[in-house]
This record gives structure tokens, sequence and C-alpha cells, in this order.
């Protein structure tokens, strides 16, 4: 069964930080792009980074450079996000998504809850 289950969302405090984990199964993980995005009640979903399979390429979108970072661990099937000096903007759904190169997106995984609140 093809799984891609986020972890590591909850509440935190502005200007705290987070690690969320992409735990995939059931699939070649280790031939799939991975990304990371996002989507806020009422908001469009965002793009936030992607790595390549052999994690030769990462890619942040522009607004979260310096802030968040992506990585990869293909031994544990596993996508990383580090997210630093959170916002109340920062608050939404975070999911993954794995593609195969420039292709859409072959698998969802349901998110996790990102809160950021004093």
């Amino acid at each position: 069964q093809v799984q891609l289950v986020e972890s590591g969302g909850g509440l935190v405090r502005p200007g705290g930080s987070l690690r969320l984990s992409c735990k995939a199964s059931g699939f070649a993980f280790g031939s799939y792009w991975i990304d990371w995005l996002r989507q806020a009640p009422g908001k469009d979903r965002e793009f936030l980074a992607s790595i390549g399979p052999n994690s030769d390429f990462s890619h942040n979108a522009v607004s979260m450079k310096g802030r968040f970072t992506i990585s990869r661990d293909n031994a544990k099937n596993t996508v990383y996000l580090q997210m630093n000096m959170l916002k109340p903007e920062d608050t939404a759904v975070y999911h993954c998504a794995a593609r195969l190169g420039v292709s859409p997106y072959t698998y969802w995984g349901r998110g996790t809850q990102v809160t950021v609140s004093s």
C-alpha cells in the first residue's frame, strides 16, 4: 500500500521551530522528487520546497529561504522540513507529495497541521 505520512506538526509560538517528517512506503521512494506544500484556510496551495531523489538538488520557494530547509534520508524513506523563525502566517496544513521528475504529483500525504500562535 502506497503511503506518504506527514508528522511533526503542532502548536508553536512565533519565533519557534518545528521539524516535519514525511515517511514513505509502498513505492520506489529513492526514484522520486519530494515536495513540501501547504494550504491555509481560504488560501491557495503554496509550494515550499523540493528535493531530488539523491539530494543532489533542492529548491526552496524564495519566500521560505533562510527559514525552511528540506532534506531527505533515503535509508529511512523519509523527507524532512526544518522550519525556523515561524510566524503566525505559517499556520497551515503541511503536505508532502511525490513526483517523477517534472511530472504531476503521483502521491500525496494527508498533511499535518502547523499552528503558530502565542
